[in-house]
């Protein structure tokens, strides 16, 4: 075999190899992606389990203090405008209906307390129903 023929096979096989190299490299990179898309699916998809978790929970607390704001020990009561009062913090889409649940129950169960302080729950309602008008 002449030198030429040698150099030509050498050259060929090198050509082949890159090629192969590329091809690879192209295939592995496309994988990666797709492997990548599928796993920000899926984060995505458990972030919004995540989320409507929250909410179902958030509902259920809402739904509880609400039916607490009229018993009979005023640690459930004070209890239940703290844990409206938390909502309102945590969630700023659900602080302007709490806000009206907790400015409707002061006018609904208006009593007047003559010289003495109203209590715990009422000065909370009131405290609560005033940081949200500031701001």
């Amino acid at each position: 075999m002449s030198w030429w023929v040698r150099i030509f096979d050498v050259h060929v096989s090198e050509i082949v190899r890159n090629y192969a190299l590329i091809i690879g490299g192209i295939v592995g990179i496309y994988l990666a992606w797709k492997r990548s898309v599928s796993a920000s699916r899926q984060a995505d998809a458990a972030l919004h389990q995540t989320e409507l978790a929250r909410r179902e929970h958030v509902a259920e607390l809402f739904n509880r203090a609400v039916s607490q704001l009229t018993d009979a020990k005023l640690e459930i009561r004070l209890g239940a405008v703290l844990t409206l009062r938390h909502i309102i913090k945590d969630f700023p889409d659900l602080a302007d209906p709490t806000v009206q649940l907790l400015s409707t129950y002061l006018r609904e169960n208006r009593v007047d307390y003559g010289d003495k302080d109203p209590p715990a729950e009422i000065r909370a309602i009131i405290e609560t129903v005033r940081e949200q008008v500031k701001l």
